[in-house]
């Protein structure tokens, strides 16, 4: 792009790009349409059509195997304790994983006993337990 050195050259550089991108809409939205119209079929042909389903270990949303899950634990547990009282928002990425990913596995060490939390939603934080065999004796 040109320097330009008023408010007019300037105005009328804005107006040719809005120009332009509402003209690139236009195209793409009628390529979008065309294609639209060429694969419609009729409701019964769609009702005849059974869904295709996608392969259970494929994609976002497949099942992990239990040995992934549980690997994804012990990272977790082990970031936990180096960094507890964080946000999962804080945690996740200490892992290699997004807090949607860690779900799970937190949910696992919770209900083993390992893992508790504190809060609600976005404010929750995450703590390990301490264990019986990890505690200081009384007498010392």
């Amino acid at each position: 792009m040109t320097k330009t050195t008023n408010h007019g050259d300037l105005a009328e550089g804005i107006e040719r790009l809005v120009r332009e991108y509402v003209s690139t809409i236009h195209v793409t939205a009628r390529a979008a349409v065309k294609r639209a119209i060429a694969g419609v079929v009729s409701s019964d042909e769609v009702a005849k059509e059974k869904p295709v389903r996608a392969p259970a270990a494929s994609g976002p949303g497949a099942r992990r195997a239990s040995g992934e899950i549980g690997a994804l634990s012990e990272r977790f547990y082990e970031v936990l304790c180096r960094m507890p009282g964080e946000t999962m928002t804080v945690l996740a990425p200490a892992v290699g994983a997004t807090a949607r990913e860690l779900h799970r596995p937190t949910t696992l060490l919770k209900r083993a006993g390992r893992v508790r939390s504190v809060g609600t939603r976005h404010g929750t934080r995450y703590f390990p337990t301490v264990r019986e065999t990890q505690r200081p004796s009384p007498s010392a």
